[in-house]
């Protein structure tokens, strides 16, 4: 009773701290790539904070896979560096003693894993590009940074704010260069706000300003003082796509036609709580320290066998979408291997024999 509580204790301890370093360093990530959109103008800067969390929840499956298997090999490897593992072997407690206790310490996560893959993962995916959509087609002033110059879409207008106010309703010192008819307009003026028709468009009012309107390499130009100057802005128009694979939810994806992206879609889903189990069974026999091979000589092979186990997955989905191999096979033949490869590991370290056996003489 000791040694599972005291067990248990540990995994949840080290799987805490885990997950808490996986969530930081993915969400410091995430955070850059879409601050590097917004700094080119192509990414409202309130749109982060939701588009983030839809992609943090995209991510959680295989961060929580990830922690799990981190969690036991971390845990197992110190207690086998510091000796503990020796006191429980001597109290009758062999390897498959520990097979009980991680299980029951996997089992939550994994079916979290599942129900985040078969159901979470999916809507987020497409509340996501829901979103994405919804940003592509509201107008260009709401695209705006401060500081920035942004260009339309039609590559005719740039537009310039120095600053907002407080509420975000009031900009203040504009710049707007316009190219019509071969004839360059500047405008400029103190401040500015949004105003609405009440047939639906959307206009730039601006207040206090002048317009310069002139051709190039020519001397001909007019300067026009205003104190209130409307600009209509245009929203963008975006295409209604249908669904892809990865946003449809596992109901539909099951009643649909039980074509070749369908089917990957579905092992795929199904693939990511099985691995899962499979990491934290394999993490017990690959916990073992040897004094001879360095501390992190485990550590570097367990990292080796997940990242070959997600590209494997990955490459059979690819396969599995092209139609070049049969849905009977799918992605099994990986977890297949996978698992065959645990239950050697386990048989070596029951009877006390290295991982790698030794081909050559001694």
């Amino acid at each position: 009773m000791l040694f599972k509580r005291s067990l248990l204790h540990e995994l949840v301890t080290t799987a805490i701290g885990a997950f808490l370093v996986l969530f930081g360093v993915v969400i410091a990530q995430r955070v850059a790539y879409y601050i590097g959109i917004a700094a080119k103008g192509s990414l409202a800067s309130d749109a982060i904070n939701t588009l983030l969390g839809f992609s943090m929840l995209k991510f959680l499956p295989m961060m929580l896979s990830l922690t799990l298997f981190l969690a036991v090999l971390l845990t197992l490897s110190r207690w086998h560096r510091d000796s503990e593992m020796v006191v429980w072997f001597t109290s009758g407690q062999g390897i498959a003693s520990w097979i009980s206790p991680v299980l029951r310490f996997a089992a939550p996560v994994v079916a979290v894993i599942a129900l985040l893959s078969m159901f979470v993962t999916p809507w987020a995916t497409m509340k996501g590009a829901d979103f994405s959509n919804q940003l592509k087609s509201r107008d260009e002033l709401a695209t705006i940074t401060p500081g920035v110059f942004k260009e339309s879409r039609q590559a005719d207008r740039v537009f310039f704010v120095e600053s907002f106010d407080e509420l975000g309703n009031v900009v203040k010192n504009i710049f707007v260069q316009s190219v019509q008819h071969q004839r360059i307009g500047i405008i400029v003026a103190s401040r500015g706000h949004r105003e609405s028709a009440e047939n639906g468009d959307n206009f730039l009012v601006m207040q206090q300003g002048r317009r310069y309107e002139g051709k190039p390499d020519t001397p001909e130009f007019t300067v026009t003082e205003f104190e209130r100057y409307a600009i209509r802005i245009e929203a963008g128009e975006v295409k209604q796509k249908p669904p892809n694979t990865q946003a449809k939810s596992t109901m539909d994806l099951l009643q649909e036609e039980h074509d070749a992206k369908n089917i990957a879609e579905i092992q795929w889903r199904l693939a990511l709580p099985i691995s899962a189990f499979v990491l934290v069974l394999m993490a017990i026999p690959l916990s073992f320290v040897d004094p001879r091979s360095g501390r992190s000589a485990n550590m570097m092979l367990a990292l080796m066998i997940y990242v070959i186990y997600n590209n494997l997955l990955s490459i059979m989905q690819a396969w599995l979408s092209q139609d070049k191999i049969s849905p009977m096979v799918g992605l099994w033949p990986v977890h297949l291997l996978f698992l065959s490869l645990t239950v050697y590991m386990f048989y070596r370290r029951i009877f006390q024999l290295p991982l790698l056996p030794r081909w050559w003489g001694k």
